[in-house]
């Protein structure tokens, strides 16, 4: 634990992305809010990510442009030139991150555990957190406010979301929860095996309608490779969607999935917007380690083949491997059955 005499009065929190991982510090910002309210917090953050956060009130949010390249630094370094934090909570293990912390003058620099600050990042900080680093991500991030002496944890998200953008969700799904969300893609990285299949999800969008109703709106983010993949499921499936694939803005999908009765994604970004607005999340895990990364507050739901793909590939279970181990096998999610992803639907219906 850090030997804090006071409150901080000026915070710095660097968190740049992705997407999911930004939901993830909300509980961590909120912990703070709430011990510390006359406490000035200044959160260094990706321009993309800064879209769907940017607007919680009492956090002076700077934005960090990648694509710009090494202009996007120097813009950095000149915003900061004058100013003095005293605390920074250095919350990602990327060399990117460790380099724009630089920028940030302050005497208590935190940061991960030796095991789990990679990239070096053990480098560009003074003071780390307790080391436990098999737990969730956003319980790794919730670390930080408990080495600070806070132990009460406020788990709360509380994404805001504008009247435009709560309108637009109007517009497309006129009466809230009668819709199943479905996130079908996850990035497109290489070798990132998340996607099911185009078959097995219209099979769930099918049974939705059949059995309870619902009526499926596909969302996504706007690449070719996921509006082709939306494009198919829905050709795929006995009955109409609405396919908003490549049509929304971060705060729109929010909107969206705060409007529908259940979201049912892979290990992807939505998945975790969906469980920050409270819609309930069935997950897809096979090649990546849900208690590591599902959807926090709806673990109980996800589909976990995990542990069995991992065993196919390396011949060991989960505990005898290193925490979060990826299977980068094109065919793990195939273990995923469509019975068992409706029978999760089912159950969250009642």
């Amino acid at each position: 634990m850090l030997p804090l005499l006071a409150p901080p009065k000026k915070l710095c929190i660097l968190r740049l992305s992705a997407i999911g991982d930004i939901t993830h510090v909300l509980p961590t910002l909120r912990t703070l809010q709430h011990h510390w309210p006359q406490t000035a917090i200044t959160w260094i953050i990706g321009k993309s990510e800064a879209a769907l956060v940017g607007d919680i009130p009492g956090v002076e949010f700077i934005s960090f442009d990648k694509s710009a390249g090494l202009p996007a630094y120097r813009q950095l370094f000149r915003q900061l030139k004058e100013r003095r934090f005293d605390l920074l909570l250095h919350m990602q293990v990327s060399l990117r991150a460790s380099l724009c912390s630089l920028a940030v003058k302050a005497p208590i620099r935190l940061g991960f555990d030796r095991r789990r600050g990679k990239n070096l990042q053990w480098l560009f900080t003074n003071a780390r957190i307790a080391a436990n680093p098999r737990q969730h991500v956003l319980d790794g991030f919730l670390e930080f406010p408990r080495s600070l002496g806070l132990n009460e944890m406020v788990m709360r998200w509380e994404l805001p979301i504008p009247p435009e953008a709560e309108s637009f969700a109007a517009q497309q799904l006129a009466a809230p929860d009668q819709f199943l969300a479905v996130n079908p893609c996850s990035s497109n990285r290489p070798r990132n095996f998340r996607n099911w299949s185009i078959k097995s999800y219209a099979a769930v969008i099918d049974h939705a309608a059949r059995r309870h109703g619902l009526r499926t709106v596909l969302t996504g983010a706007p690449t070719k490779e996921e509006q082709d993949y939306a494009a198919a499921i829905a050709d795929a499936a006995g009955t109409a969607v609405l396919n908003l694939v490549g049509r929304t803005t971060l705060k729109q999908l929010a909107a969206v999935l705060a409007r529908c009765r259940v979201t049912i994604a892979p290990d992807t970004g939505p998945a975790h917007i969906a469980n920050a607005v409270g819609t309930p999340v069935i997950g897809l895990y096979a090649t990546s380690n849900p208690e590591r990364t599902g959807p926090y507050n709806w673990l109980q739901s996800t589909v976990n083949r995990y542990p069995e793909a991992v065993y196919r590939e390396f011949g060991h279970p989960p505990e005898k491997l290193p925490w979060g181990k990826r299977v980068r096998n094109p065919n793990a999610m195939e273990l995923i059955t469509v019975d068992e992803v409706t029978a999760q639907l089912d159950k969250i219906m009642g």
